[in-house]
């Protein structure tokens, strides 16, 4: 006997002979192998049911199995166990014989694959279809809906996918342009965007592109794909640092190659051993992290929030909140909404804290639904997001007290003049629980891969990483501070000039208030200049303390908080705030077009625009389209979202503003005479428009005014913050 093809299940096997006979043998449960029966079979048997048609195709599949076969006379056939409907007929009902799935009759497919409680389809057309169970966003279609009859992947549209093949909870599929496209469970980093978070819809593997693809393959939970790439091409020579890297542009490329290499290997073998590494010491995670690579640890600890994620539940408790009273309470308490600000939205949510259960907490989504009180708003996810950007706001626009402007800032001189600081004289009960919901919001930008527009200053990521501060880390803050240490430490032993001077024994704090530093001592002297600079430098260092530990307390709730001692301050900013800059090609990435063409002049003008915006513009473009206003790390963070640019038929065009509809990240478009047009548009909406309302942001004429809904040595310094710590 010729065998043409085999394919292998978790407990049962098949093949097709040379004449096309299929014979299956293995674990008989559920009716899998196809004999009419539940019974075992230790040696291949002939499946006697497809006797007079001619098979070219089989695939088993795992667990609570069924088994797929394709004939030559354009059909699929199915059977075995039928739960979540992944034999493809309608219903969950299993079957112990090969029956046709009716809706795949005609299609010419060619490939059919099995994979845990799902099956996929590939056509001559390069078509895919999927069915069965929907979590883990395994079928691709976007939710996590069961599918119980094959469905097309609108996704691929447009595409010719040339290769399917299935792991226990994800696909992947290779086009004949030599893309490779994946998406469902990522929780081993399957999927090869870099992270350990499922995609919903398949998305291009950005690290294949241009390696001419040719097939793709699946363990359970690993994937590998086949390239005719010349290893020629893979040998060019090394480019030499850019110029910005100087401190390494006198070694070879061959050299950095090999110290590249030698870095992956250590962060792969390190990583996974995270839990076995102590906090502190020499060799903690802290005191490796500037040798592990980035994507590495990463995904390490994402690994570890994905264990505790919950998938089961669309979003957490619906939460009423009053945007409403928030302007009127400003106006009456001095910039403040409220006592404390707790008549803000960030304050209302501080309150409704006790809602937010750990199970709320582990979602991956929307922790919370938001009814807003007077609005009609229905929230799908731009209301959820509406809310964030408006806590984002309400922190930096003075409605809640917990930030402060750096001292560069009120001073107009200085690195970080434009960032905040913990407020270090907020200490009250109260104040303390508002720092921590500070931190539920980090932890939960950090979970759910959703930023947060927040501009703090680069030192307090640094102790939110479980750092101490140093005083370089002062002057990035408070330029003239550690200068002013410097000075009266190296003054001359002259009383008599102390006396003149009369420098008080005090400091100012971050905030600009006076704060005595000893009981003994009402002035500088000569005999107690180096006290007074220890004391004031380690007063300034540890200031904010108290509020870091309760924003970390806050973190823990969601993340774990003692992993963040692997990342450094900018890279713990980059998790909870997404990129700093808006960048276009990321947005291009995930852009979608309904009722235009990818290549029309509408679309050039649109991105012509979107580049000649400032960052602040693009800001408040995302907040327009999306209720955000920043863009999500990586492809993989918008979990499955598109951008949609939609053709808006309006006559004439000229005489209209463009529509958003937030909870489905879509900007409807008139189709503008002219850039300029677009461009005068855009930006009306943009900068008129700022707040949603039944998602519904511009449908008004032009012709209406109304709105549409340090050099210094301080080495010694150095020593004294070492010794004070």
């Amino acid at each position: 006997m010729s065998v043409a093809d085999i394919a292998c299940g978790s407990a049962h096997s098949a093949a097709i002979t040379a004449s096309g006979h299929v014979l299956t043998w293995g674990k008989g449960r559920y009716g899998r192998l196809g004999h009419g029966d539940s019974e075992d079979q230790l040696r291949p048997k002939l499946v006697e049911a497809l006797l007079g048609y001619r098979a070219i195709d089989i695939a088993c599949g795992s667990g609570d199995a069924q088994t797929l076969c394709i004939t030559d006379d354009d059909n699929v056939w199915s059977w075995g166990d039928g739960d979540y409907g992944k034999l493809g007929r309608g219903g969950s009902d299993g079957c112990k014989l090969p029956y046709k799935i009716e809706s795949l009759a005609g299609l010419g497919v060619v490939k059919v694959e099995c994979g845990s409680q799902f099956s996929v389809a590939l056509t001559k057309s390069g078509a895919v279809y999927t069915w069965g169970k929907g979590d883990f966003h395994r079928l691709g279609h976007g939710s996590v809906d069961h599918v119980r009859r094959p469905k097309k992947v609108a996704a691929l549209q447009g595409k010719k996918i040339i290769s399917i093949a299935t792991g226990s909870l994800h696909c992947v599929a290779c086009s004949d342009s030599g893309e490779v496209y994946t998406w469902g469970d990522n929780d081993e980093g399957q999927l090869g965007d870099g992270t350990v978070t499922a995609i919903q819809r398949p998305r291009l593997v950005a690290a294949l592109q241009g390696k001419h693809i040719v097939k793709v393959t699946c363990g359970s939970a690993h994937t590998l794909a086949l390239s005719t790439s010349q290893l020629s091409e893979r040998l060019r020579p090394l480019p030499n640092p850019p110029l910005e890297y100087d401190l390494v542009r006198d070694l070879a490329p061959e050299a950095l190659h090999a110290r590249l290499i030698l870095l992956h290997h250590f962060s792969e073998l390190v990583c996974p051993c995270l839990a076995m590494l102590p906090i502190s010491g020499d060799l903690s995670l802290g005191a490796l992290k500037d040798v592990l690579v980035y994507n590495i640890k990463e995904a390490a600890f994402r690994k570890v929030i994905q264990t505790t994620m919950v998938r089961d539940k669309q979003h957490g408790p619906v939460i009423e909140l009053n945007r409403i009273q928030v302007k009127r309470s400003r106006n009456r308490c001095n910039g403040l909404a409220g006592i404390d600000g707790m008549k803000s939205v960030f304050g209302q949510m501080v309150q409704k804290l006790p809602l937010l259960t750990q199970e709320a907490l582990a979602l991956p989504h929307r922790v919370w639904k938001v009814k807003f009180v007077g609005e009609s708003v229905d929230d799908c996810g731009g209301g959820y997001s509406e809310s964030i950007a408006e806590m984002c706001d309400e922190l930096q626009n003075g409605s809640v007290p917990l930030l402060i402007n750096t001292p560069n800032g009120r001073g107009e001189a200085g690195a970080n003049r434009d960032c905040f600081l913990l407020d270090p004289t907020l200490s009250s009960v109260l104040q303390m629980n508002m720092f921590r919901f500070l931190g539920v919001l980090m932890g939960i930008a950090v979970r759910t891969g959703s930023p947060l527009s927040i501009n703090l200053a680069e030192p307090v990521w640094r102790q939110l990483t479980g750092e101490v501060l140093r005083p370089t880390d002062l002057t990035e803050v408070d330029r003239d501070y550690v200068a002013g240490l410097l000075c009266i430490r190296n003054m001359d032993d002259d009383p008599k000039l102390f006396t003149a001077l009369e420098l008080p024994f005090s400091t100012s704090s971050a905030r600009g208030h006076e704060v005595p530093l000893s009981t003994r001592y009402t002035h500088i002297s000569p005999r107690n200049r180096a006290e007074y600079v220890r004391l004031a430098l380690g007063f300034r260092l540890h200031e904010f303390d108290e509020q870091v530990k309760a924003v970390r307390d806050g973190m823990s709730k969601v993340i774990p908080v003692p992993l963040l001692s692997l990342f450094s301050a900018a890279e713990l900013q980059a998790m909870v705030c997404g990129s700093p800059d808006i960048p276009l090609g990321l947005l291009k990435s995930v852009a979608t077009y309904k009722g235009f063409d990818p290549s029309s002049a509408l679309v050039t003008w649109f991105w012509e625009v979107m580049e000649e915006f400032t960052n602040q513009e693009r800001s408040l473009f995302l907040r327009f389209v999306w209720g955000r206003t920043r863009l999500p790390r990586t492809i993989a963070d918008f979990r499955g979202r598109d951008f949609v640019l939609q053709v808006l038929e309006k006559n004439p065009p000229d005489h209209f503003l463009p529509e958003s509809y937030t909870c489905f990240f879509l900007l409807k478009m008139p189709r503008y005479s002219c850039k300029a047009v677009l461009l005068e548009k855009l930006k009306y909406a943009i900068h008129f428009c700022k707040s949603i309302d039944t998602d519904e942001y511009a449908r008004v004429a032009m012709g209406e005014p109304t709105e549409a809904t340090g050099s210094e040595d301080n080495s010694d310094l150095e020593s004294v913050a070492s010794h004070e710590g």
